[in-house]
C-alpha cells in the first residue's frame, strides 16, 4: 500500500537533484535553451565526463530530458516550471540565509562603489519598453539568443561589443540583460557602456525570468 511517506521521498529525489551547484549551474544553462553536454561543460566550467554525471542525476529527477541528435545527446528542462522553482530557490535564500545575503550584496559590489549599477526591475521594464524609451540589449551568446529573447532586443555578445556599438542607439537608456540575476556578463555590459557615455542599466533578472513570468518573448 502507498503511503504519505512514500510520495514525500519520491519527492525528494527532485530535491536532491538540486541539491548541487553544478547542477543548478547546468539547470541555469539549460533555461536559456537546449544544450548538447560539450556545451552545456563549457558554459558551467565542468568536464564533459563530470557534466554527464550530473545531467543523469538530473534526468533521475525527472528535471531535464535528453534526445539524440547526430552523435550528440542535446539536453533540455522538462518543465518550464523548474525556471519558477529556481528563481523561488533564490529568493527563499537571500531572504532567509545570512550567508547568501552577504555574497549577493558583494557580487558587483567591488565595481559599483558608488552605486550607479542600479538594476531594472521588470515593471519599470515593462514601462520603459511600452513608452518606446528603451532599448533591450542582449549579451548573450547567439545560439542562446536565437533560442529565444526579449522583444526587439539587439543582441551582442559581450566579446564582441566595442566592435558593434554602431547598433546602439544614443538617443535612449539602454537596459542590458543576459542569463539571470546572478550573471556576470549583462553587468560587465553595463559598465563598458558607461566608460563610453551611453545611458545604460541593468535588468535585475534574465531572459528564463521574463518568460517564466508569462511575458512576450521573440
Amino acid at each position: 500500500m502507498t503511503t504519505q511517506q512514500d510520495l514525500l521521498d519520491t519527492l525528494a529525489q527532485v530535491a536532491r537533484g538540486l541539491g548541487n551547484g553544478h547542477r543548478l549551474a547546468l539547470l541555469e544553462r539549460m533555461a536559456q535553451a537546449e544544450a548538447s553536454v560539450d556545451t552545456l561543460a563549457s558554459t558551467t566550467g565542468l568536464t564533459v565526463g563530470n557534466a554527464s554525471q550530473h545531467l543523469q542525476q538530473l534526468r533521475r529527477a525527472g528535471l531535464v530530458t535528453a534526445s539524440r541528435s547526430g552523435k550528440q545527446m542535446i539536453y533540455r528542462l522538462t518543465d518550464e516550471r523548474i525556471i519558477t522553482v529556481l528563481s523561488l530557490l533564490r529568493q527563499v535564500a537571500e531572504t532567509n540565509l545570512a550567508e547568501m545575503e552577504r555574497l549577493v550584496s558583494r557580487l558587483f559590489s567591488d565595481d559599483d562603489a558608488d552605486g550607479a549599477l542600479e538594476t531594472v526591475s521588470q515593471s519599470e521594464l515593462l514601462a520603459g519598453l511600452e513608452s518606446g524609451e528603451v532599448a533591450l540589449l542582449d549579451v548573450r551568446p547567439v545560439e542562446e539568443f536565437q533560442a529565444g529573447h526579449l522583444p526587439e532586443a539587439i543582441n551582442i555578445p559581450l566579446e564582441q561589443l566595442e566592435a558593434m556599438l554602431e547598433k546602439l542607439p544614443r538617443d535612449k537608456q539602454i537596459v542590458a540583460y543576459c542569463r539571470g540575476p546572478y550573471c556576470a556578463l549583462s553587468h560587465e555590459a553595463v559598465q563598458r557602456l558607461r566608460e563610453l557615455g551611453y545611458r545604460v542599466r541593468r535588468f535585475e533578472e534574465g531572459f528564463p525570468e521574463w518568460k517564466a513570468a508569462g511575458l512576450p518573448i521573440q
